[in-house]
């Protein structure tokens, strides 16, 4: 009986602990954004007393005002010429190259990098996992292989940050009623928390996904 009660109770305070556990790391980090100002503006100093959530509203502001800076033409000019100073730095310009071309594939408006859930047979016939769809991997790579194919992101349980890239035709892979958050619950939970959306109907991939060319994550 004990038992029971404690799992029960356990149940209602470990989500919240996570949850509060996770926005302390966030805020916190976020909180280091205040170094930029100088310490008499900081509120610490004016408040008299620490109040944390501030390095959230600097980091969103600062955020805002860079992308209203780069969508003019003066802005727009001083991005250029920041990348181009990054990208004569030896060992900065491959990082920043490697991460701007990921950040752009994933976050742009027209790309369709991650914006479906797929299931593929991986790691062999016979077993599927959740991926991620890419796009298509390149002309390069499509030379070599000699036929059309699609790059997906296969993430690993329960981390799904890391994974592997891997490379099949269209018609292995399966399109289902299922959201990139719902795969990604479906992934972190160790497949505990199954997709609602998801009915059992499948459809084969007729073709790669246009517009999502170029980069996929990089491989663990």
């Amino acid at each position: 009986m004990l038992r029971r009660y404690f799992i029960t109770g356990l149940l209602i305070w470990l989500p919240l602990a996570i949850t509060l556990w996770v926005l302390e790391i966030v805020l916190s980090t976020l909180d280091r954004t205040l170094l930029l100002l100088p310490a008499s503006w900081h509120p610490d100093t004016l408040l008299g007393f620490h109040l944390p959530g501030f390095g959230l509203i600097l980091t969103v502001l600062t955020v805002l005002v860079t992308g209203l800076l780069a969508a003019n033409i003066i802005g727009a000019r001083l991005v250029r010429w920041w990348e181009e100073l990054l990208s004569r730095i030896p060992v900065v310009r491959s990082i920043y190259s490697s991460v701007k071309q990921v950040s752009d594939t994933m976050l742009s408006p027209q790309g369709n990098a991650f914006r479906k859930a797929v299931l593929v047979e991986f790691p062999q016939r016979g077993q599927w996992s959740i991926g991620l769809l890419v796009g298509s991997p390149g002309a390069a790579i499509q030379e070599v292989l000699g036929d059309d194919v699609v790059t997906v992101f296969v993430p690993t349980a329960p981390n799904p940050t890391s994974g592997y890239t891997i490379m099949v035709p269209p018609h292995e892979v399966r399109e289902c009623e299922m959201s990139v958050d719902e795969a990604l619950k479906f992934i972190v939970s160790l497949g505990v928390v199954t997709p609602s959306g998801t009915r059992g109907r499948a459809s084969a991939l007729t073709r790669p996904a246009a517009g999502a060319a170029g980069a996929g994550p990089p491989a663990t």
